[in-house]
């Protein structure tokens, strides 16, 4: 029965994480679009998402610590994570001339690849659902995986 109620919890915490993952995106992308502030932005979350009841249903409760470290090493990092995912894109398509859904996903992603403890390959496999979540019909996925693999080699080679 304890390793069922550890497993149990183990689980939990880790939807936690993830939804806190999703959290960060929609935070990065909502500081672009809208030019708030981080402090402000994170505030919101943490006030209205994190738990928070809506009509349809209720939103995913989310590790709230792991949002603040996310988005605050995407901020802190940016200027690093923008270069491996430029370096990650074809040269055509600099991060600036990608979708802002998908720049958000990377500056998260790499905020937990250049500045977290996070193992490469559970930051791409956790992107990638987020990438789901946001475009189910599946192009992005692979996008996504691709882009997130190679700035995962460069950001943590010993990993691989």
């Amino acid at each position: 029965m304890t390793s069922d109620k550890a497993q149990d919890r183990g689980q939990a915490k880790r939807q936690m994480k993830s939804a806190s993952r999703l959290y960060a995106v929609q935070a990065l992308f909502q500081m672009e679009v809208s030019g708030q502030t981080v402090e402000a932005v994170t505030r919101e979350f943490e006030t209205h998402r994190f738990g928070a009841t809506y009509d349809e249903g209720e939103f995913a409760e989310g590790d709230v610590d792991h949002f603040r470290a996310v988005v605050g090493a995407a901020v802190n990092w940016q200027a690093k994570i923008d270069q491996l995912t430029d370096r990650a894109l074809v040269a055509a398509w600099p991060i600036d001339r990608i979708d802002p859904v998908l720049r958000a996903l990377f500056r998260a992603a790499g905020g937990e690849l250049v500045d977290m403890v996070t193992p490469p390959k559970v930051a791409i496999t956790e992107y990638v659902d987020v990438a789901k979540a946001f475009f189910p019909e599946g192009k992005e996925s692979k996008f996504v995986n691709a882009v997130l693999d190679h700035m995962a080699r460069e950001a943590k080679p010993e990993a691989f």
